[in-house]
C-alpha cells in the first residue's frame, strides 16, 4: 500500500493516477474526503497532517508515502506527525524545495525554513527517505491568470529573472518511481523542467498557448513589493521573494537532467505546461 498525502493537491493528484497506472494499491489522505475528486481505485480516507492523531487509519499498512507537507501551517506538529509516520512506513518520499541547504547550521527563513526543519526531522526519524527538490513549480504562474484575462498583460518586477520550472505531473513521476522502485534511499533528487525562461519568454509562452499576444510590464520592485504587503504577506516575506528574483535576474536557475534519467522522459516544457493550462488564461 502507498499513502499519498495532499492527494487532491496539483502534485498528489497526479501521483495517485500515476500509481494507479503501475498497478500499485493507492491510498489518498484529505481532510475532506466527501468533496475529494479522485480517480477510481483509490481509496480515499481522511486525516489532517496537522493532527497526528487523526492519521492512525491512513498509516496501517502502508509501505511508502509520497509527503506532501502543509508548510508553514503545519509545522507546529511536524514532530510528531514525523514520528507517527516513521513508526508504521519504511520510507518516506517528501516533497521539498531546491536550494535546502544541506548545512545544518545554515540559518533559513520562512518556506525554505520549514523546508529545512521537515529534512532533518524525517532524517533523523529512523525511517529511509528521499527528498524531491523542484525548482519552481510551473503552476505558480497560475497567479497571473486574472490579469492575463482581464488585461492581456503581466504586471511584476524582474522579467529577466530565469527559471527553469516543471511540471507538476513531473515531480509526481520521480516521486512515484522513488516510491516503487529500489535505489532512491538517501537521495536529494533536484527536480527542473528542461530548459531555463525568463518571465517574459513564460508569458510569451502563455500567449502562444491561448492564441493571443500576453505582455509583460516591468514593475519597480519597490512597487511590487508594496503591493505584496498591501496583500497581506509579511514584509519580510515579500523580501525574501524580491531578493530571491533578483538572484534569479543576475544568475537565471540552471537546469538539471534528473526528471528524465529517473523516469526515463524527458522534464515537460514550460510551453507545453502553458497549454495544458490554457483554458486558465483564457
Amino acid at each position: 500500500m502507498f499513502l499519498v498525502t495532499g492527494a487532491t493537491g496539483k502534485v498528489g493528484g497526479h501521483a495517485v493516477s500515476a500509481l494507479l497506472k503501475e498497478g500499485a494499491r493507492v491510498r489518498a489522505l484529505t481532510r475532506d474526503p466527501g468533496a475529494a475528486r479522485l480517480p477510481d481505485g483509490a481509496e480515499v480516507v481522511g486525516g489532517d497532517l496537522a493532527d497526528p492523531a487523526s492519521l492512525k487509519a491512513a498509516l496501517d499498512g502502508v509501505e511508502a508515502v509520497l509527503l506532501v507537507w502543509p508548510t508553514l501551517s503545519g509545522d507546529h506538529a511536524a514532530p510528531e506527525t514525523v514520528a507517527a509516520i516513521a513508526g508504521q512506513v519504511r520510507h518516506i518520499v517528501y516533497l521539498s524545495a531546491r536550494g535546502v541547504p544541506d548545512d545544518r547550521k545554515t540559518g533559513q527563513g520562512f518556506i525554505m525554513g520549514s523546508h529545512a526543519r521537515m529534512e532533518h526531522l524525517i532524517e533523523d526519524s529512523g525511517a529511509e527517505w528521499t527528498f524531491l527538490r523542484p525548482t519552481g513549480f510551473a503552476a505558480n504562474t497560475l497567479q497571473w491568470a486574472e490579469q492575463i484575462r482581464e488585461t492581456g498583460t503581466v504586471h511584476w518586477a524582474y522579467g529577466q529573472a530565469g527559471r527553469a520550472l516543471i511540471h507538476e505531473r513531473d515531480i509526481a513521476a520521480v516521486g512515484v518511481r522513488a516510491m516503487l522502485d529500489g535505489g532512491h534511499a538517501g537521495a536529494k533528487h533536484v527536480l527542473t523542467g528542461p530548459r531555463t525562461l525568463t518571465q517574459v519568454e513564460q508569458v510569451a509562452a502563455i500567449g502562444e498557448a491561448i492564441g493571443r499576444p500576453v505582455r509583460w510590464v516591468e514593475l519597480t520592485p519597490e512597487a511590487v513589493r508594496e503591493g505584496m504587503i498591501a496583500g497581506g504577506l509579511p514584509p519580510e516575506m515579500a523580501d525574501a521573494i524580491l531578493t530571491g528574483h533578483a538572484a534569479m535576474a543576475a544568475s537565471p536557475e540552471p537546469v538539471t537532467s534528473t526528471v528524465e534519467e529517473i523516469t526515463g522522459a524527458p522534464a515537460t516544457t514550460y510551453h507545453q505546461w502553458a497549454r495544458d493550462h490554457a483554458d486558465a488564461f483564457r
